[in-house]
């Protein structure tokens, strides 16, 4: 019975997404008291049950996506992003502008959000499209892959801080075992795949006019070329080093150690390259500390809906805990013979196909599988990393990604089909499989 309704509210929960149309928060919130009350949770504890659900999981999340959200915004609005991919397509020359777009997508896709980096990176694959007359699929589809890529894998993008803090992993070493999963999904779903569609045809989409470098008009001028680069992989660096660098201190300097530990909690790296970038980006460029904070500003208003979503998640997670359903599923799931990682993609690719969200998908199917990682003491961060891959999986007409790449690029629903879910679908894959080869030696 309690599996039946725990399967209902799924159910339930995808259609309220799909069907009604229903604010995703909204939605968890609603689905998830109907299903205490179906659990048999008391009344007067379903109030408690809601805060603690949220309380607990935007506890540890809030201050990194906040921030996250901060630096990308900044990196945006300075034209770091737009210097960055420009250095890329000198670097990388015609002959390889495939690899050069998504080494773009990648350096830039680690601080921007999904969303923000696609309407800022498309006018620059069709300038280039123009200018070499290439197939814009072609040129265009390697750099949103390592885009999808950085955004269902490395932190600080919601869906994996979300998870690290759902699954008590560690930031930095998922970082590390995602940038080691992100480049062979990167490479086999961008370039790779991309060479097979370099006679797919497009048409000029109605929706799509050419911009112009607002940053032409920024009377602050564009920032540097180390500049743009440092500050928008700061995160990166710290978070990385902060990680290794406790295995080559001697564990007698316990002060070093307590010094590393703080300075490498993800919340104080993001801020600390939020303070970085405020001076590199900001009044380094002449910018006014009030002009900052009106960026900053801005990127929370961007945000706050995500913030909601994973806090909805956190109270269905919660329901699951306080009726003791998480004990009796993972009972359940441990005897499937089926590897945990691989049942984590399974589950999380099936929400994904239902829902169109990556982010809703991957934070649903934690709610389901946190106690299947307690009973079978599969390594945290390698669980983040299987869910993420199967976010990206079934990308269709159910999501927004895929209409902004189809509109934009002036392309048929087939052929959508054929580039854009193929390519997701690529990465989905290969990004499991790294995950599976990366299980055999953690």
């Amino acid at each position: 019975m309690v599996f039946a309704i725990v399967f209902l509210s799924l159910v339930l929960l995808i259609t309220c997404i799909t069907y009604f149309k229903i604010n995703a928060f909204l939605s968890f919130l609603i689905v998830s008291i109907l299903t205490a009350v179906a659990l048999g949770i008391p009344l007067t504890r379903i109030p408690i049950t809601v805060e603690k659900g949220i309380a607990t999981t935007m506890g540890g999340l809030t201050l990194i996506i906040v921030l996250g959200a901060m630096l990308g915004k900044m990196i945006a609005e300075s034209g770091a992003a737009e210097n960055i991919a420009s250095v890329m397509v000198r670097l990388f020359g015609v002959k390889h502008l495939q690899w050069g777009m998504a080494f773009t997508g990648f350096v830039v896709g680690i601080p921007l959000f999904y969303g923000v980096g696609f309407v800022l990176l498309v006018p620059l694959i069709f300038s280039i499209v123009y200018k070499y007359k290439l197939s814009a699929v072609y040129i265009g589809l390697p750099m949103l892959a390592a885009l999808s890529v950085t955004h269902g894998f490395i932190p600080p993008h919601p869906s994996p801080v979300a998870l690290v803090v759902l699954f008590e992993a560690d930031m930095g070493l998922t970082l590390i075992y995602g940038l080691l999963v992100a480049i062979p999904a990167i490479i086999i779903g961008g370039p790779v795949f991309g060479r097979t569609l370099g006679k797919l045809k497009t048409r000029k989409s109605e929706l799509f006019h050419p911009q112009e470098n607002k940053v032409q008009d920024n009377p602050y001028g564009r920032p540097g070329t180390w500049n743009s680069f440092m500050t928008a992989l700061l995160p990166v660096f710290l978070l990385i080093s902060l990680t290794v660098l406790p295995y080559v201190v001697h564990p007698s300097s316990t002060f070093v150690l307590a010094l590393i530990g703080f300075l490498g909690s993800p919340s104080v790296v993001m801020l600390l390259s939020i303070i970085y970038a405020s001076f590199s980006l900001g009044i380094y460029q002449k910018r006014s500390v009030k002009e900052v904070m009106v960026i900053y500003t801005d990127a929370v208003k961007d945000i706050a809906m995500i913030l909601l979503i994973i806090a909805g998640s956190g109270v269905f997670k919660e329901v699951m805990e306080e009726s003791g359903t998480s004990l009796q599923l993972a009972q359940s799931l441990q005897i499937l013979p089926i590897h945990p990682l691989i049942l984590a993609w399974i589950i999380t690719a099936i929400i994904r196909g239902c829902v169109g969200s990556a982010t809703v998908a991957a934070l649903t199917a934690a709610s389901v599988l946190m106690p299947l990682l307690r009973s079978t003491g599969v390594d945290p961060n390698l669980m983040v990393l299987a869910i993420g891959a199967g976010s990206l999986m079934f990308s269709h007409v159910n999501d927004a990604g895929f209409w902004m790449f189809k509109e934009y690029f002036g392309l048929t629903i087939k052929d959508t089909l054929r580039s854009w879910s193929t390519m997701e679908a690529i990465v989905s894959v290969v990004g499991l499989i790294a995950v599976m080869l990366l299980s055999l030696v953690i």
